[in-house]
């Protein structure tokens, strides 16, 4: 089977449990618990042979062989069984709970449609395939909130395209959710690296890639997601670290950091006193390797990133516009990363492109380099995809083509700019480190390209498109406002008190 028609068919059941009150993202976890009892017994058959490391007592066939009420309790128990284990278990079904609600259904899925597959015969092309595209599927259902989690997979393929990464390279992402540049980049290396030695093949699996995710449930099904596309998998060498990344220094560092940190610029906890007032507390981060100290979580990513990274080590940031032009921490993080790494490229990133609407973004792309007087960043080279631009998730969704002229211009044996007073319509134009640091706060919230729509009317897109833009103008607008009344909120709780 096509991963396509594996998709069709393991989704068209998901309409039928949507009934009994199942969610997508329910679906997909309960898909996810048994695809990997499914594939566990499957490698212990010819011609793997393989010890599981899943307990006699609660594998696939135990399953298999129950129904009813009996297979209801026993896949309960297993659920819990296993949340309990250590290692790639452990992963995989900690706080694992029963999502359906009718036995048949739940033995319909075992055994039609899990259970007919051999999946360990299946490429993992097609098995990655079709897991990644029930993921998008579950992205794309945005009451669930999974769309944040969910990084448009064209835009990756540019970003990995443009950074090229090379065999022996360690490669993190320290906010991966379900795991899509680290596959992408294992992907541009397998296709562009096709006579990998036997050494080199194997850290490709298990010591190239490592990822930090906050959110337990999208940890498993990343996990999941790396495993279908043959990486780790390994007791012994998990790429995939559950918990909050920003907390500390890991004290690894790594060559390329491809990552889109989560979206939402303030972190805060909710207090409530004996008298039965509410607080709300700023999660600040305070780490002596951070430039300054911030409750924006952006900000606080940008400076993780750069601990991350080796000497020359490169990376690229998916962040919102408030961390190109924001004032305080944000400035004093944008001189220093203006100084001490070369930030050389920054991608303006058109809006309707994310699940999570109301999000403007960008991609900032830098290395680190190692104590200077003098800044090493030289030019920054600024690609405007956003200006007179129109996408949509649906009728006009992004294409990886759409970046084709940004990939062919950064990767360029030597950059020219498209812009001139001659084509005042180029996208591609640089910036000295004078000019930027110049700038009111050292912004880098840059554009000189004229919006067709505001001079004639007979430019404006079409009104889907249009409607769409409005929705997200008026969502980043309410986001910013939210932020505001939060922090006007905690002001007046902190002058009562």
């Amino acid at each position: 089977m096509t991963s396509a028609a594996i998709v069709s068919k393991l989704w068209n059941f998901c309409n039928v449990l949507r009934d009994d009150g199942m969610s997508y993202g329910d679906y997909v976890e309960q898909l996810t618990y048994l695809l990997f009892l499914k594939m566990a017994d499957e490698r212990t058959k010819p011609p793997y042979n393989h010890k599981s490391n899943v307990p006699d007592e609660y594998s696939w066939s135990t399953l298999v062989k129950k129904d009813g009420d009996e297979l209801f309790d026993h896949y309960r128990h297993t659920l819990e069984a296993l949340g309990n284990e250590k290692g790639l278990l452990g992963l995989i079904f900690n706080k694992s709970q029963n999502k359906f609600q009718d036995p048949a259904k739940l033995r319909r899925l075992i055994v039609d449609l899990i259970g007919n597959e051999n999946w360990s015969v299946m490429s993992a092309d097609v098995k990655g395939d079709a897991y990644e595209g029930l993921l998008e599927k579950n992205a794309q259902d945005t009451k669930s909130g999974a769309g944040q989690y969910f990084t448009p997979r064209p835009l990756i393929q540019a970003i990995v395209d443009v950074i090229a990464p090379q065999p022996g390279e360690t490669i993190c992402d320290p906010a991966c959710g379900t795991g899509g540049f680290l596959l992408a980049a294992h992907d541009s290396l397998v296709a562009n690296h096709p006579h990998l030695t036997k050494d080199e093949r194997k850290k490709l699996k298990d010591g190239t890639f490592k990822g930090w995710e906050l959110v337990q449930a999208t940890a498993r099904l990343c996990a999941m997601n790396l495993m279908l596309h043959g990486i780790g998998g390994d007791e012994s060498v998990l790429p995939l670290v559950v918990s909050d990344s920003l907390a500390a220094d890991p004290g690894d560092r790594f060559d390329i950091i491809l990552t889109n940190p989560p979206f939402g610029k303030k972190s805060s906890t909710t207090i409530v006193a004996e008298d039965g007032r509410v607080a709300k507390e700023k999660e600040t981060v305070e780490r002596e390797d951070f430039w300054a100290t911030t409750s924006n979580k952006q900000l606080n990513f940008i400076q993780h990133v750069k601990t991350l990274l080796k000497q020359h080590g490169r990376a690229a940031v998916v962040v919102p516009d408030n961390v190109l032009f924001e004032g305080g921490a944000g400035e004093t993080i944008r001189r220093k990363l203006l100084h001490e790494c070369n930030i050389h490229t920054l991608l303006r990133l058109p809006t309707g492109l994310f699940y999570a609407q109301g999000v403007k973004a960008n991609v900032i792309f830098f290395e680190r380099k190692p104590a200077s007087e003098t800044p090493w960043t030289k030019k920054l080279w600024i690609y405007d995809l956003r200006t007179n631009m129109h996408f949509t998730l649906k009728t006009n969704p992004l294409k990886r083509s759409d970046l084709d002229e940004f990939v062919a211009l950064y990767t360029a044996n030597s950059r020219t700019t498209t812009w001139s007073k001659e084509n005042p319509a180029g996208r591609w134009r640089c910036y000295d480190y004078e000019e930027l640091i110049a700038r009111d706060k050292a912004s880098l919230d840059i554009f000189w390209l004229k919006d067709d729509s505001l001079e004639d009317s007979d430019n404006l897109p079409e009104p889907g498109v249009l409607a769409a833009e409005i929705v997200e103008d008026l969502q980043a607008a309410l986001a910013q406002f939210r932020e505001i009344a939060e922090d006007l909120g905690e002001e007046d709780i902190s002058s009562q008190q």
